[in-house]
Order: structure tokens, then C-alpha cells, then sequence
């Protein structure tokens, strides 16, 4: 069957955040640019930028607008609201949080003008977004208040930006129910569920997690906290997870930084919960390490990236729990976030993002665009040597660049 990404002259338009939904709206046309976070690396200020990342086009990988926030910044993930008419990017420093404000060149091309800095009270270390129908956003922030076990999860109201409520379950209080270093989040509103992971201390050194945390998303009461790992000690560093909904099986994933597995659960209708995690597939039997991302098509085919070698593994989960893999594509060491398109051509197509936090041996600083069907690369943008940044993240400037993320 074939892939139903985005078409060749219309973008997949969801309604939820960050390809949280499972609708399509073909009215917006489509662009091949989209825009990146990145950090300098001379010491100038880090921000965001517009990028052209179809291969045929004769202005491939460059970059036609930025958007300056600051030196130290670290601009980290990049999301849609629901109704993708508001662009946000959180932080590992500055504010954490701000929205961008863009706009459309005399030509109809993406221009980015100008950060709105978000108030996130004391909540530092921005991560992960999610918005939800009923019109607030929960972001994660992995550094919490400041301290050696901290992290929490701030809820803001999606139309003002406002700071509603701070989620902090200290591990030091209930050492089986807490949250800790949060990273990835994800939500089932049908359920009224939420998920948050415990990654690793902002700092890199000074703790790591291996767990995940199931919330009552209206009442923000703690539900479990799941062992993802294979022991206690095994400090595996769940960094994202993924509750499938909608027409998909009901399963919570999960992957895991330092175990580079994929991780999985039932949901149990009975307990309103889910059932223990179990491992579904060890990246170490491949060669694979760093497990990241998770992205979803609309025929049950999902994308996870391994940042250690570089790849991106396709598989089938349309008879959860098994999981079948379909192929795999060579990218770059760093292999990360992804968004999918249809070049001028009509070939389907991913571009990765490849850099983990300028981490040595993770950081190409490079964005490589796939051919799906074939797994040829069509085309790589060097962003290190070309412009003297790393990419951060990357979206879709017409709306979020994929189907289902988390």
C-alpha cells in the first residue's frame, strides 16, 4: 500500500500539536522548506531558521530567513498548537519556552519575525509539548526547580500562554510514584491518560532514569510509575513514549537513550491503566544504540531513529505486540527528528535531523533527505560546514511535518 504522508502539492494539516492527531486537512498547499532550531557553534546566538530540504530544487539547503533568541539558548523541540496557526519552540535555556510569530514573503515563502518569551514560573529545562482539545498544553521540564532528582510538568493555557499548574512527584516522597528528569510526553484524551518519561539529569552526569509515569491528565493525580529497563540498575533512559490511540492498537512505546531499545504496553481496559512494559526490540542485536524518535504513518508504519550509528528503522505495527521490521535507512550519526514530503518529483521522502545535543559521536550536524521506497539518499545538507550551526529539531512550515509523533 502505498505511503500516505504528505501529497505532492498538499501538507498533512493535524489537530493536534506536533502530529497528535489522526485527521488530514488537504487544503494548505505545501513547501519544501522547513524550519529548523539550531544552536551556534561560534559562540553567536542560537535560534531558528527557514531551510529548503527538497533535493530537486535549485536552492537546496539554503536558508532564506533566521530568527536570532540568544546566546545559550538551545532552542530544542519545535511544535504546532492544535489548529497549527501557532508555532512554538522550547528551550534548554533562555525563557524555555516562546512562541514564534512567522509570516509569508512577497513570494508566499515562510519568514520568521519574531520570539514571544513564555512565563514557565520556575520550571526550567524545557522539553516536550502536547496540546489537547480542550485548550491547554502540558510541557515537560526535565531540569524541574533546579535540583539532583527534580523535574516536573507545567500545564498552560493554550489560548493566553499562562501557567496554570506545576505537576512535581518528588521520588524522594513516594519512591514508587514520581517524576523525574521528564523528557518525552504523550496523551490519550479518549482515556484521559497522560505518560511522561525519566530520561537523564540535565547536566548529563549527575542521574539518570528508567522509568515511565502514567497521569490522570484532568485531575493530574499519579496513576504508576512503570519500570522501562531491564533491571533496576539498568539506567536505560526512557526519552520518549508514544500512547498509540485512534484507530491504532492500544499500546503504550517507549524508547529508551542509553538502553537503545523499543520498549511496549497493553492497555488495560479493566484497570484503566496499562500492564507492565516489556521489551519488543533490542537495538543491540542490530548494532543500533541512542533509540529516539517515534513517528507514525497513516498504514501503520512507524519510524523510530537510532542516533548511534545513524539509521532509521521502519516497521510494521499493524499486529501489535509484534513488531516487524520492514527496512532500514542510513542517515547520519545523530539520527534524530524527522519530517516527511513529496519532492517537486512526487518521490516520498523523510529528511533527519542529525545531532543529539552536540554530543561527540552524535553530532553531524547534518540533515539527510531519504527516498523512502529505496532508502537512497537523495540529498545532505551540512549544516556544521555550510552555516557553522547544528540542527536542533525540525517541522513543516504549512503545519506539522508528519502524521502521528507523540
Amino acid at each position: 500500500m502505498k505511503l500516505k504522508f504528505i501529497p505532492l502539492s498538499f501538507v498533512i494539516l493535524l489537530a493536534f500539536s506536533n502530529c497528535q492527531n489522526d485527521n488530514h486537512n488537504p487544503d494548505l498547499p505545501h513547501d519544501s522548506s522547513f524550519y529548523i532550531d539550531y544552536r551556534s557553534l561560534k559562540g553567536l546566538q542560537d535560534g531558528v531558521a527557514v531551510i529548503e530540504l527538497d533535493p530537486e530544487a535549485p536552492n537546496f539547503g539554503h536558508i532564506s530567513s533566521k530568527l536570532e533568541l540568544g546566546v545559550g539558548v538551545l532552542p530544542h523541540h519545535l511544535y504546532y498548537n492544535q489548529g497549527a496557526n501557532k508555532l512554538y519552540t522550547t528551550a534548554l535555556g533562555g525563557s524555555y519556552l516562546y512562541q514564534i510569530k512567522t509570516e509569508k514573503d512577497k513570494n508566499g515563502q515562510p519568514k520568521l519575525v519574531s520570539a514571544t518569551p513564555i512565563n514557565t514560573g520556575e520550571n526550567t529545562v524545557g522539553e516536550n509539548l502536547f496540546f489537547t482539545n480542550d485548550g491547554r498544553y502540558f510541557m515537560t521540564f526535565m531540569g524541574g526547580a533546579g535540583g539532583p532528582k527534580d523535574g516536573s510538568v507545567g500545564v498552560f493555557n493554550a489560548n493566553n500562554n499562562q501557567l496554570i499548574k506545576t505537576i512535581k512527584a518528588p521520588i524522594q516522597a513516594n519512591p514508587n510514584q514520581f517524576i523525574m528528569y521528564p523528557h518525552g510526553i504523550s496523551v490519550n484524551e479518549e482515556k484521559g491518560i497522560m505518560m511522561v518519561t525519566s530520561t537523564i539529569h540535565p547536566d548529563l552526569t549527575t542521574g539518570m532514569g528508567n522509568t515511565c509515569t502514567l497521569l490522570d491528565m484532568n485531575t493530574y493525580e499519579l496513576k504508576e510509575t512503570y519500570l522501562v529497563a531491564d533491571s533496576q540498575t539498568d539506567l536505560s533512559s526512557p526519552v520518549e513514549v508514544l500512547l498509540l490511540r485512534g484507530k491504532f492498537p492500544q499500546y503504550a512505546l517507549a524508547t529508551t537513550m542509553l538502553g537503545g531499545d523499543i520498549w511496549i504496553a497493553p492497555y488495560n481496559a479493566a484497570t484503566k491503566k496499562y500492564d507492565a512494559f516489556s521489551k519488543i526490540f533490542d537495538g543491540s542485536t542490530q548494532g543500533l544504540g541512542w533509540a529516539l524518535e517515534m513517528y507514525i504513518d497513516d498504514n501503520s508504519k512507524l519510524y523510530v531513529s537510532f542516533a548511534d550509528p545513524g539509521k532509521v528503522l521502519v516497521f510494521d505495527i499493524s499486529n501489535l505486540p509484534q513488531l516487524k521490521l520492514l527496512k532500514t535507512l542510513t542517515a547520519d550519526k545523530g539520527a534524530h527528528h524527522m519530517v516527511f514530503f513529496t519532492t517537486k518529483k512526487g518521490k516520498e521522502v523523510v529528511a533527519v535531523q542529525n545531532n543529539l545535543l552536540d554530543i561527540p559521536n552524535l553530532n553531524s550536524g547534518t540533515i539527510s533527505v531519504i527516498e523512502i521506497q529505496t532508502g537512497k539518499t537523495l540529498g545532505t545538507v551540512d549544516l556544521r560546514t555550510k552555516y557553522g550551526i547544528l540542527p536542533e529539531s525540525i517541522e513543516g512550515t504549512n503545519g506539522p511535518g508528519s502524521y502521528m509523533h507523540h
